[in-house]
């Protein structure tokens, strides 16, 4: 009796992937789980003590749909000062988590029979929210020795295509967009009258590189939905807090979905955000050298074994090249039967992906050499 746009999309295969993990856990199992992309740090203290402050005086009652002014207020600051965007309060709308807004982009600017381009590989749930909107995905290759960037994107633009979704750093590869790339990038959607979603949800876990927000280029103020969220940065995955900057038609139609379904983030969530934004942004520095420290260790060590991966520019993942030794549906179910080792198959993000792996290295570097050995004696 299941409805026919549920028959056109798959379950999340990060998501599978980590339930699998955990029920061999709960069988006793030592799984070492690479699986999820959810940071292994706790949020800041500062962050919490403000929601528990809320959340003790009162705050706990439905809030404005779009989000309390204040955290508004500090989103479109911190919109102006760190990524060059001429935000507004009002351009602004706060959702329960980054991955809500992007469903909600889909539904409010897609209609049947369009297209949006994802660059291949791409995160998983993309495809599935393009799909929700009845429209349908269209996949650009990328270069994987190239900082996975899309190649000839011109040729794959039609009549139909709506929008351009951007992931820089990006899920499930790592790669950070350089400024000519977001730059040809927006030269074709201003030059073909097309939207573009920019999912900026890791652009503070970034390693030697600059993060550029593409919708501070020239002209792409009113065509770029900038979405973004407090999950990675501030490792607060589970308070599930996001946001939007979308110009007015599209922000109402975001509002009017998110009124008539989720209602609104929650209310005292809402206070640990403005204390993420506004308080000391140290624990940040210190993740991200943590982070780095990790990449360095797995990098090395996959090359070590004769898997190919080049190192990341950001967010927490290796994607990992496995065709010395099989696909990546193969290798990754190998792993976790002969090593315990649980990772994600590539295919997941896309065709391009099937000789790669995805390994979130958001594990202590205990686990991460250990996960290396287990690696190692399974495929050599």
């Amino acid at each position: 009796m299941a409805s026919s746009r549920l028959e056109r999309v798959e379950e999340s295969a990060t998501i599978k992937a980590a339930n699998v993990a955990n029920k061999m856990r709960q069988e006793g199992i030592d799984v070492i789980s690479f699986t999820l992309g959810e940071p292994d740090f706790d949020t800041p203290k500062h962050i919490c003590d403000a929601a528990a402050d809320a959340m003790y005086r009162g705050e706990t009652h439905y809030s404005p749909s779009a989000g309390i002014p204040e955290l508004r207020n500090a989103i479109a600051e911190k919109l102006r000062t760190e990524n060059k965007l001429d935000a507004k309060a009002s351009d602004i709308l706060v959702t329960p988590g980054a991955k809500q807004a992007i469903f909600e982009t889909m539904l409010s600017v897609l209609d049947d029979g369009d297209e949006a381009i994802l660059f291949d590989p791409a995160w998983v749930s993309y495809e599935p929210a393009i799909k929700f909107a009845g429209a349908n995905a269209t996949w650009v290759p990328t270069d994987p020795y190239d900082g996975f960037k899309p190649l000839d994107m011109e040729e794959y633009i039609t009549d139909k295509t709506k929008l351009i979704v951007v992931n820089s750093p990006g899920n499930p590869t790592g790669a950070v967009y350089d400024k000519q790339t977001l730059k040809h990038i927006s030269d074709l959607a201003i030059d073909n009258d097309i939207l573009v979603l920019s999912d900026e949800i890791y652009e503070k876990i970034i390693y030697g590189k600059e993060h550029f927000s593409i919708g501070s280029f020239e002209g792409m103020q009113d065509r770029t939905i900038t979405i973004n969220g407090f999950s990675k940065a501030y490792a607060m995955t589970g308070w599930r807090l996001g946001y939007v900057c979308a110009r007015p038609d599209i922000f109402k139609g975001m509002l009017k979905i998110q009124s008539h379904s989720v209602s609104s983030a929650t209310s005292f969530v809402q206070y640990g955000g403005i204390a993420a934004l506004e308080g000391p942004q140290e624990p940040i520095t210190e993740m991200v050298d943590r982070f780095k420290a990790r990449r360095d260790l797995l990098v090395d060590g996959l090359n070590a074994i004769g898997i190919k991966c080049q190192k990341p520019g950001g967010a927490f993942y290796a994607f990992a090249d496995v065709s010395e030794y099989g696909n990546g549906d193969a290798i990754t179910e190998k792993l976790l039967t002969d090593a315990h080792v649980a990772v994600t198959p590539g295919s997941a993000f896309g065709e391009s992906g099937k000789d790669f792996i995805r390994i979130s290295y958001a594990a202590s570097l205990e686990r991460i050499q250990e996960g290396l050995e287990r690696i190692r004696a399974a495929l050599i």
